[in-house]
């Protein structure tokens, strides 16, 4: 798993595209967050109609699966902007500079093929449930309360849409980086040694007592 990491900005172009998409990911991270609260309302309603009216919720299993999407894909590329996916620090970590950088860009550029791969394949998916012809436009339906699926497919292209773009800038940061033997570049996850960790974890808890 991924260590503490922070992303330097600056007034470049770069930083500066790189700040304006973390402000959408702030946001669909926040709609991730606030369906997971919303589920578990929904899960108080269902388990008390059903304890003292016996009468659960009405299509709980079909809402579970319209919000799945948001809950799964959502956060994703807040994520890799803040450097939390899966990733092998044990040997990213031995690395430094343009080594370093060479190695980011090869594994973020194998991340971006298959996000494309991921934005087209899971767009004909959707386009499959979606039809302007049909009844609330759709071509399938969940099977307890008839809710059109097509909404919920469509949430899974669009997060890895976006997921995309933040690959392609950090790509373009790598490459920054490589070209200019930066050894700190913005718009990509830097990930924290120990030492530094420590550093911060520190200053934030004084901050606090302050």
């Amino acid at each position: 798993m991924a260590g503490t990491a922070t992303v330097l900005t600056d007034d470049s172009r770069l930083s500066r595209l790189d700040q304006g998409l973390h402000k959408l990911e702030l946001v669909l991270a926040f709609l991730s967050g606030l369906t997971v609260f919303a589920l578990m309302l929904l899960a108080v309603f269902s388990v008390g109609g059903r304890n003292f009216f016996n009468q659960p919720l009405p299509g709980y299993v079909d809402w579970i699966q319209q919000a799945m999407p948001l809950i799964a894909f959502m956060g994703i590329s807040y994520t890799q902007r803040n450097g939390g996916h899966v990733r092998m620090d044990m040997l990213v970590g031995a690395l430094k500079g343009r080594p370093l950088y060479i190695a980011e860009l090869i594994t973020t550029f194998a991340m971006f093929v298959f996000m494309v791969l991921m934005v087209w394949g899971t767009w004909a998916h959707f386009q499959r449930s979606f039809d302007f012809s049909m009844p609330m436009w759709s071509r399938d339906s969940s099977m307890d309360i008839s809710l059109p699926l097509w909404p919920a497919k469509l949430l899974a292209p669009v997060a890895f849409g976006v997921l995309t773009v933040r690959l392609m800038l950090q790509i373009a940061a790598y490459i920054r980086a490589i070209i200019l033997g930066t050894e700190h570049p913005v718009a990509v996850p830097l990930v924290l040694d120990m030492a530094t960790q420590a550093a911060m974890e520190a200053e934030h808890v004084s901050g606090k007592d302050d």
